[in-house]
């Protein structure tokens, strides 16, 4: 193919697979963009990123700049929600070239009066495009250029800034090269930054041994919103199966009064779009989510696509499960897990158009129900293509639902989640506890493309996960956990009451819950307040007043030799908000050692003063030195600095 172009333009980033899979960001955020461009000969050439908003007739522009060795860069700002388009452009510039060229030869004391009349021809179109007084200008250096008797004007004309700026401004494109279009998925900033709790809402009783309803939840509304959590996550809130119910403490055996897990969903009494009838009543829970909604919070829905072996799918729909020959389905396994009271859907049905679509209008009944955020179980049992179409229908409709993927999976597995659609994950951090597993596991999501497109959602425990480091642990361990999920990631949760009580008795050898609430109503006491519900409160509004904490890509680990200390810098996009936070890693001892502050990002020398304000204690630091020592005690292992310079 026959191509006169001359610039090339290679190694555009971001992408994702070569542009298949969007970028994403969230509102008022930048897309920062790089590109070699390139081209033979020693040409003056320019390069611009064009993009534009979906519903956007026109293309923005803004202009590259060379930073060296052929690469170039800009940036823009993405302001609303949706699809935005964005390419590279490229160009061999002929006004510039003419006056790069020029130049030289007047350094070298040529005479250049025919150059000077070529130079004519580069400033005759911009005079369609320029202001007046930029108009009045361009025909002083026109005719200067073709008076000989004004030669000295005309030179110094040429090599003037004033010229350079007007052939920048009104560039003539000539033969340029663009790459394809890519794109970036914008969300709101709650697909970025959120802090969740979750209980489970039958557990929510005032009395022991009575199955909590939604007005029980309405009650502890209020704590959840003063602690500064701004979602409340419910497990399934469905009818739950009776056939194969499972009993306490995970046993197969279930007995009269024995409710039962909440996954195991469907009954004679309803399926997906049902309530559990002891929670009360659709209404109610609408009422509970705008009541919650009053207060800033938004409850967030567990999806999970299983069924209890009498829940009316299996009567009305049997295609959708996958029948042996005895007539009986297999129940889910997850090896050594079994799910006795759960059947699998069988995804390659072929009744599979009806599947998909009931599955879709399952999501937007709740939708319409108020809920914008959605918990999914197990996303990795079911095939990626059909979380693309799920996702992306509901997000024409409702751009403000966000997808939570629960996927403790292969990392590969869980990255292709993300570039599918999902707008949080679930992560390995519940399991990262040394300093070189948290530095390692960071680096991996935010020096990666990953940091593109793959939002991490830290959790320390969740109902089906008590981590091996939790179990026997003291109460500096869960605030130290607490702190490093609530400042390395800007989207975090906790299994509440079990974390706040620093429940941890397992089953023996396994990171399971002893007695787990999955199978069970338990009784809390709701109100409690202990050293650690009053730091993760601070932590929480910590959070919410600074900005470096509300993402997670912009961070640089500090050196401090000591390996039961981390330390890490981090800020906000224009670094007004910076801090440096310092955690220490062991529950039982104090720890000390030297900070290296990063002198270079901070854009500070030797000896000029940093002052440092902790955030949770209000104390103030001033530090003149690239080496600090610091020293943290059990009792509260962790500093969080607001850096004033």
């Amino acid at each position: 193919m026959l191509n006169q172009k001359r610039v090339v333009i290679d190694y555009v980033s971001p992408q994702i697979n070569g542009g298949e899979f969007y970028i994403k960001r969230v509102v008022n955020e930048v897309v920062n963009i790089h590109a070699n461009v390139l081209v033979d000969g020693h040409d003056v050439i320019a390069a611009s990123v064009l993009y534009k908003h979906e519903k956007a007739k026109k293309w923005n522009e803004v202009r590259m700049h060379h930073v060296g060795n052929d690469e170039w860069k800009t940036s823009f700002v993405v302001e609303k929600q949706g699809f935005y388009s964005y390419k590279v452009q490229g160009w061999v510039d002929d006004g510039l070239n003419w006056q790069h060229g020029i130049e030289r030869k007047i350094d070298d004391n040529q005479h250049v009066n025919s150059e000077l009349l070529e130079g004519v021809l580069y400033l005759e179109p911009i005079l369609k495009k320029a202001s007046k007084e930029e108009k009045d200008y361009l025909n002083y250096c026109i005719n200067a250029f073709r008076d000989e008797a004004k030669y000295e004007a005309a030179i110094k004309e040429v090599v003037s800034e004033e010229l350079h700026d007007l052939f920048f401004k009104y560039p003539e494109k000539h033969l340029v090269n663009e790459t394809k279009e890519l794109q970036v998925y914008v969300d709101r900033k709650k697909a970025r930054f959120s802090t969740w709790y979750e209980f489970f809402p039958r557990s929510a009783s005032e009395e022991k041994g009575k199955h909590g309803t939604f007005k029980d939840c309405e009650r502890l509304l209020p704590r959840v919103a003063q602690m500064g959590f701004d979602t409340l996550y419910f497990p399934p809130v469905h009818p739950i199966g009776y056939v194969n119910r499972k009993g306490k403490n995970n046993t197969t055996e279930a007995f009269e009064d024995d409710c039962g897990s909440a996954w195991g969903i469907g009954s004679p009494e309803g399926g997906h779009k049902d309530i559990h009838p002891k929670l009360g009543t659709v209404e109610d829970f609408k009422e509970l989510v705008q009541k919650a909604k009053d207060l800033g919070i938004e409850v967030a829905m567990d999806y999970a696509l299983q069924a209890a072996p009498d829940h009316p799918w299996v009567k009305d729909h049997p295609d959708w499960f996958k029948w042996r020959p005895d007539g009986t389905v297999q129940y889910a396994e997850n090896p050594p897990k079994k799910y006795q009271d759960i059947l699998p859907i069988y995804w390659e049905s072929k009744d599979y158009k009806n599947l998909w679509k009931e599955c879709l209008d399952t999501l937007l009944y709740w939708v319409d129900c108020g809920v914008n955020v959605f918990r999914v179980d197990n996303p990795h049992t079911k095939p990626y293509y059909f979380w693309n179409w799920v996702m992306t229908e509901v997000k024409k409709k409702h751009p403000d639902v966000i997808f939570l993927a629960e996927a403790f999976t292969k990392p590969k597995v869980m990255q292709q989640l993300a570039k599918q659609g999902y707008s949080q994950s679930y992560t390995y951090f519940t399991w990262r506890n040394s300093k070189h597993e948290l530095i390692e596991y960071m680096n991996d999501l935010t020096q990666t493309d990953q940091r593109e497109y793959m939002q991490p959602n830290f959790w320390p425990n969740t109902p089906d996960i008590n981590p091996y480091h939790l179990q026997g642990a003291n109460e500096s361990k869960y605030i130290q956990r607490y702190a490093l999920a609530a400042t390395l990631s800007s989207s975090i949760g906790i299994y509440g009451p079990v974390f706040e009580h620093q429940i941890d008795e397992a089953i023996p050898g396994k990171e399971e819950y002893y007695m787990s609430e999955k199978f069970e109503v338990k009784h809390y006491d709701w109100f409690i307040e202990n050293k650690l519900t009053l730091l993760i409160t601070k932590l929480n509004n910590i959070r919410h007043q600074n900005e470096a904490l509300q993402q997670t890509n912009n961070i640089k680990f500090c050196d401090v030799h000591n390996d039961n200390l981390l330390a890490f810098y981090k800020w906000n996009e224009d670094k007004t908000n910076e801090l440096l936070i310092i955690i220490s890693l062991d529950q039982y001892y104090s720890q000390s050692g030297s900070v290296q502050l990063p002198m270079a990002e901070l854009d500070v020398h030797h000896g000029q003063r940093v002052q440092l304000e902790d955030l949770v204690t209000s104390s103030s630091y001033n530090w003149h030195d690239e080496w600090n020592y610091v020293e943290l005690h059990p009792t509260l292992p962790f500093h969080i600095f607001k850096i004033t310079k």
